[in-house]
């Protein structure tokens, strides 16, 4: 049976500035879904990060289908409605267009699909990060596909020895989708050259070399290519799925220990490290930390299975622990040097009009 895996995710509104989003919106979300899905949909999931609400279909219309990309508009536009009843803060934020075009890509809510051959057992994982940008699961991805200390599978498995490709997106070209195509491990030097630059090269999709199946789908959605100014961080999802020719669950999760440092934080304007945290969380210090979570599925027969908290697991306490001493301490550094991004990512926001009133005053000593 061939299914597909879409989710969508937006901001259109939160608590207390950018904390969470309050239930009744959440509730207006499913409702909605509910009342208007006509059949189209073999099953959906609905849950938040931070303030972000990300939607999960399970469902046979395609990548790309502009009757589930409605159908989500839809709802996040339902939902806006009662933001702003209540007030909350950013209300139908990322929704930087005024009518549906057929696509929600480059309409503002962030994007993950895939379609496969469902296999008799198909265990997937669904990644929504919140505070970052979609270079945030670079390493995680390198790690967990390309490096045998994370994936003892790509030494132990004869499903992953021809190892996988990389699709790699150039965010900085607006005119269209920029991609190269780059294999593991020949080209793993190429692969690694690419994705140090987290805020231009993004990880689009990845595929096993064996089957040519899919394993990975990534959203690479930048708000500031839209909108041309600073309109929060990007705040991306990503399916992986699991087992087999593809990385176990274990090994996909072994890099997010690291707890990398990432674009994001405070005003999108940081770097930070990338906190793993529980289902349903909220963001806090310094609008921060930058937080992913992570839900385990299966999906047989379209019908997705009640989800697992991958990082619900004590010994994730412990990574918390030290990603929330890592933060503190990039956080003592204020706005100086590696702790604020640079002014190319800075750029979208006030500090632009700062700096040209500043260049004014310059004098040239002769």
């Amino acid at each position: 049976m061939k299914t597909t895996l879409s989710v969508i995710k937006a901001d259109i509104g939160s608590i207390g500035g950018h904390l969470k989003p309050s239930e009744r919106l959440i509730d207006r979300v499913r409702e909605f879904l509910n009342d208007n899905q006509d059949g189209m949909v073999n099953d959906l999931y609905i849950g938040h990060t931070g303030d972000d609400i990300a939607i999960l279909f399970s469902h046979q219309q395609g990548v790309g289908s502009d009757k589930i990309h409605k159908l989500a508009w839809d709802a996040f536009l339902a939902g806006t409605e009662i933001a702003k009843e209540q007030g909350l803060y950013g209300a139908g934020q990322d929704l930087l267009k005024d009518a549906f075009s057929g696509n929600v890509k480059g309409m503002g809510p962030a994007v993950a699909e895939m379609e496969f051959e469902e296999r008799p057992n198909e265990p997937f994982l669904l990644f929504c990060a919140d505070k970052t940008d979609p270079g945030a699961y670079n390493l995680p991805l390198y790690l967990g596909f390309a490096d045998p200390m994370h994936n003892s599978g790509l030494m132990l498995s004869p499903s992953m020895s021809k190892g996988f490709k990389f699709t790699i997106m150039d965010v900085a070209h607006i005119e269209g989708d920029k991609t190269i195509e780059l294999n593991a491990p020949e080209e793993i030097y190429d692969i690694a050259a690419l994705l140090r630059d987290n805020e231009r090269f993004v990880i689009e999709s990845i595929h096993s070399r064996e089957t040519g199946d899919i394993a990975t789908s990534v959203s690479t959605t930048r708000l500031h290519n839209i909108a041309g100014k600073y309109t929060g961080k990007d705040d991306p999802v990503m399916l992986v799925r699991v087992q087999g020719a593809f990385p176990a669950t274990g090994e996909v999760l072994s890099p997010f220990s690291i707890g990398h440092y990432v674009a994001g934080f405070m005003r999108g304007s940081h770097i930070g490290p990338l906190m793993p945290v529980v289902k349903n969380s909220s963001v806090s210090y310094f609008d921060g930390p930058p937080v992913v979570s992570c839900l385990a599925f299966c999906v047989h027969q379209g019908k997705l299975t009640t989800p697992a908290d991958a990082f619900e697991h004590p010994y994730w306490d412990w990574v918390r622990s030290r990603v929330a001493e890592k933060a503190t301490e990039i956080r003592a550094q204020g706005f100086f040097g590696a702790a604020m991004l640079p002014y190319s990512e800075l750029e979208y926001g006030g500090i632009v009009a700062k700096m040209n009133k500043l260049e004014k005053k310059f004098t040239v000593k002769k």
